[in-house]
């Protein structure tokens, strides 16, 4: 069986180094400009390059997504900006807008083009428009099913990559194309504003009788018509591997460095469990239990995607506590960096590629050397006597019910 990227959202620099960390074979990620993400941290241009640089320095590839609809005004500002993507040295660039492609195609000739999912392409035929085009890869729309995405590369036989999403948030409306947040708020959402409008609640009033408004229900399990479930193609990752897709994509840009580290790394090692031949272990598919997520559906791959009728809210069964920053060996002390509050003498997870364990910490120190037993302080530096030898980048948790 061929081998297969595991591709993976980075928001920002800690993201990105998250991700690698984790065992991502690639990352997305976009300026302050042109992507579909405006209210990510991204980067500036400096940071776009040493966003590159840092995944070459760890032999992986940096595709930058390019892909607002643009507009006339757009297109002084690409010409240059496509130009210092190619000079950075991008592996690619995620575009949806032909003119945009076009523009890539005359001003950045040695940028590779890969075509977003903001493209529907839905068919075979569409994708070998875009083949013919010069693209090198292709990220097909999210409603295909099992037997499509396989018929579609059987067509292609090769002459171009093919990417799907295996994991996240999904759009009501096809492919992401929704004007529900510009209309009602004024955000465009195919300019990178999404307010998820699709999320809230909704009454419906007949004309005369404004004052008296109905709920809107889909029989009597709630309001939320318009609310996806999130996918986790977990499950049935075999047979999407199974259908000659070159890239496996996570969503998430707007996402926690805990959610980019937990489900890139449950990931890694499923998919290194079905090319070796070994199998998923079910206690991955419980690693995306906990992390934030709304009920789970497998997408549009076994068919039809599945509504949340019951809420729109968040599942939150872990708490993200802290990241590791180093371990000294001459002292025996791992260093930390705390994301949410805990305790000294807590019972907490560490999540790392070389496995997971239940760890306790009795003693934790500041950088003063004073001794801490509430861990509240944002970002603040800790200190921890221990035999545990966990890496940069590992993470430390907490179930929430005992928090």
């Amino acid at each position: 069986m061929k081998q297969i990227e595991l591709l993976a959202p980075a928001g920002d620099e800690n993201k990105l180094l998250t991700a690698l960390h984790f065992g991502a074979d690639a990352v997305y990620f976009a300026s302050k400009k042109f992507g579909l993400r405006a209210y990510a941290t991204n980067f500036d241009q400096e940071g776009l390059k040493r966003a590159v640089d840092l995944t070459h320095a760890a032999g992986k590839k940096a595709y930058v997504t390019v892909n607002i609809f643009a507009s006339n005004r757009d297109f002084g500002e690409l010409s240059d900006y496509l130009s210092y993507l190619e000079h950075i040295g991008a592996d690619g660039a995620i575009v949806s807008d032909p003119g945009v492609a076009a523009l890539l195609k005359r001003v950045a000739p040695s940028l590779d083009l890969h075509i977003s999912t903001q493209a529907n392409v839905t068919n075979k035929y569409a994708a070998g428009f875009w083949r013919d085009f010069g693209a090198k890869r292709i990220v097909l729309a999210r409603e295909l099913s099992l037997s499509e995405i396989t018929e579609i590369n059987e067509y292609l036989d090769g002459t171009a990559e093919t990417e799907v999403f295996i994991h996240g948030a999904m759009c009501i409306s096809y492919s992401g194309r929704c004007l529900l947040s510009s209309y009602l708020t004024d955000r465009d959402s195919n300019r990178g504003e999404c307010v998820q409008a699709c999320r809230w609640e909704y009454a419906l009033a007949e004309k005369s009788r404004t004052e008296r408004p109905l709920t809107m229900t889909e029989d009597e399990r709630g309001t939320y018509i318009l609310n996806s479930k999130d996918m986790n193609t977990l499950p049935i990752l075999d047979k999407i591997v199974q259908t000659g897709v070159s890239s496996l994509k996570i969503e998430g840009r707007m996402k926690s460095e805990y959610y980019v580290g937990c489900v890139t790394d449950a990931y890694r090692k499923a998919i290194d469990g079905v090319l070796s031949g070994a199998g998923i272990s079910s206690s991955l598919e419980e690693e995306l239990y906990k992390v934030n997520h709304r009920d789970y559906c497998t997408g549009f791959y076994l068919g039809k995607a599945e509504q949340c009728y019951e809420t729109s809210k968040m599942h939150n069964e872990y708490r993200f506590c802290a990241t590791v920053v180093g371990y000294d060996e001459q002292k025996g002390m791992l260093e930390i960096e705390m994301r949410n509050r805990f305790f000294a003498g807590d019972v907490l997870e560490a999540v790392s590629p070389m496995g997971y364990s239940t760890v306790r910490f009795d003693e934790i120190y500041d950088a003063e050397g004073n001794r801490v037993t509430d861990c509240k302080i944002v970002q603040q530096r800790l200190f921890i006597p221990t035999a545990l030898r966990l890496q940069k980048y590992d993470i430390l948790r907490k179930k929430e019910s005992s928090c």
